[in-house]
């Protein structure tokens, strides 16, 4: 009996207590996680473009690895192409993007316009429509999914800038900043 009275007693305080919590609402959108990392990388990346010499965009640790300028280009490639299948950008109209021999500041500035069409798409999904298939060549990915992959190779891309910086006595943004 009193076994039975203790857990109806414990079941009761229980019940009161989590009635007095307050709900947690849903985050909206791509939630914390996928933006922080998204705004972190893309500080690191833009910071790395500017803090690197332009006398040093051509250089390459080995001769058969990309030069840095094309590192940075290949993010502008990557970010094109999925934020602007988020943003429903048709493919004739999504940006071009500069060679890898082209000036610092037009490769600079292609970046940041690749940043500005992801904030876009970062900005463009909600608890409704994150999950929404959208086609990528033959496949399909959900929005979330799509965000989630470019946050996922804008760290890589990162990680290889900075190795860069390091290979040249530059200290990267992320560990200058501390």
């Amino acid at each position: 009996m009193r076994t039975i009275l203790a857990t109806a007693l414990l079941s009761l305080s229980t019940t009161a207590v989590l009635a007095q919590a307050p709900a947690t609402p849903p985050t909206p959108g791509v939630g914390p996680e996928v933006l922080r990392s998204y705004n972190g990388l893309k500080d690191n990346i833009l910071k790395s473009a500017d803090k690197m010499p332009e006398d040093l965009y051509s250089y390459k640790p080995t001769p058969d690895i990309r030069v840095f300028a094309r590192i940075l280009t290949h993010v502008i490639e990557a970010q094109v192409r999925s934020c602007g299948i988020v943003n429903g950008t048709a493919p004739a109209d999504m940006a071009k993007t500069p060679a890898e021999t082209a000036s610092k500041a037009e490769i600079v500035a292609s970046l940041k316009a690749s940043f500005d069409a992801c904030d876009k798409a970062y900005a463009s999904v909600t608890d409704t429509n994150a999950t929404e298939l959208l086609t990528v060549g033959k496949a399909q990915r959900s929005r979330i999914g799509l965000l989630w992959g470019n946050v996922s190779h804008d760290n890589e891309q990162y990680a290889q800038l900075a190795t860069y910086m390091r290979l040249k006595n530059i200290t990267p943004p992320s560990a200058s900043e501390k």
